[in-house]
């Protein structure tokens, strides 16, 4: 086609400039460019909504219903009788806050969080080093055997610690009493909250292991060789390297898995209630555990549902910390 077919002007053998915007053909129909625009925007969100309303249904119904029991005084007899217990205001929160006990448990969950936190972390990512300077199939088989780990039920992982650390027939009370000059006949770990409650971390760092192991893994296969040659070259040494270069690389992942061992810890329950029978005593209250002794036990349901809430609201600010994360890796991609 010749200039000449389109009718316009040809300044030095170029067409002039197009024509106004008034004189351009528009679209219409169903297939016009704005409304395919409005259908690719609308179409993630219908694609999210039944995820969504899900979610609602199973958590959002839950917490508000905890909300609005944590403000009545619901006992057993409410239950059974089918009548509306009392609405109280904010005395089950002035209760629980008023209590000396309660913080007791606030401070050990706090101690025992950190515990199973910085060992998680530091286990982890050393193992995660490890498997990058190994062959490939040594790789493999540490894979395979995390990830048999993180698949095995925590009622079976449970009974294997109880047989270690059992008074009576226990492993390591046996392998400890072949050393010369020790005796750990009969031993009873869990006599010693702190003995006993180092030794449910000890459960719980085991379990989280895995999956901190292997994420940060593959955080490190992101790391290019040429920062890490170029440091070399430059005389810096296997710590200042991983310093200044590795770690910067792999900063969101760990922090992101590190907030979440935060979350995880702080909701212990199923560890305690299966090392101590289903009966822990008093020095080993963490604080899920507390919310459920108190509305399950002792029959107080509302103050249970109250704890809860205090729980969930001294977990948001690390929700919070956990979701700006989120939109700082997004903003940097």
């Amino acid at each position: 086609m010749s200039a000449a077919d389109t009718h316009e002007p040809v300044v030095g053998g170029r067409p002039s400039s197009p024509p106004p915007a008034s004189h351009r053909p528009v679209l219409t129909g169903p297939g016009r460019p704005g409304r395919r625009n409005h259908g690719r925007r609308t179409l993630p969100y219908l694609l999210i909504a039944p995820a969504l309303l899900v979610m609602i249904a199973v958590l959002g119904y839950p917490l508000v219903d905890t909300l609005v029991l944590s403000f009545q005084d619901e006992r057993r007899n409410n239950l059974w009788m089918g009548t509306s217990p009392p609405w109280v205001g904010l005395d089950q929160y002035t209760s629980v806050l008023g209590d000396g006990e309660f913080w007791g448990v606030v401070v050990r969950t706090a101690l025992f969080v950190v515990v199973c936190v910085v060992g998680t972390m530091g286990l982890g990512l050393l193992i995660a080093l490890l498997m990058t300077q190994v062959s490939d199939w040594v790789r493999v088989t540490m894979s395979s055997v995390l990830i048999a780990v993180w698949a095995m039920p925590l009622l079976v992982a449970t009974s294997v610690f109880k047989f270690m650390f059992d008074s009576d027939y226990g492993l390591v009370d046996q392998l400890l009493t072949r050393l010369p000059g020790v005796d750990y006949t009969g031993h009873n770990w869990f006599l010693d909250p702190t003995t006993g409650m180092g030794i449910i971390a000890i459960l719980v760092v085991w379990g989280a292991i895995p999956f901190i192991a292997i994420s940060l893994h593959a955080a490190l296969t992101q790391v290019p060789k040429e920062l890490e040659e170029a440091a070399r070259i430059d005389g810096a040494k296997g710590l200042g390297i991983f310093r200044f270069v590795t770690f910067p690389v792999i900063k969101p992942v760990f922090v992101m898995t590190s907030t979440l061992s935060v979350i995880w810890d702080f909701g212990v329950l199923g560890q305690i209630l299966l090392m101590r029978n289903g009966t822990p005593e008093q020095d080993y209250q963490v604080l899920g555990l507390y919310a459920y002794t108190q509305a399950f036990t002792v029959n107080s349901f509302s103050r249970g549902a109250a704890i809860s809430i205090i729980s969930v609201l001294l977990l948001s600010g690390v929700a919070v910390y956990y979701l700006r994360q989120l939109l700082k890796i997004g903003e940097v991609e």
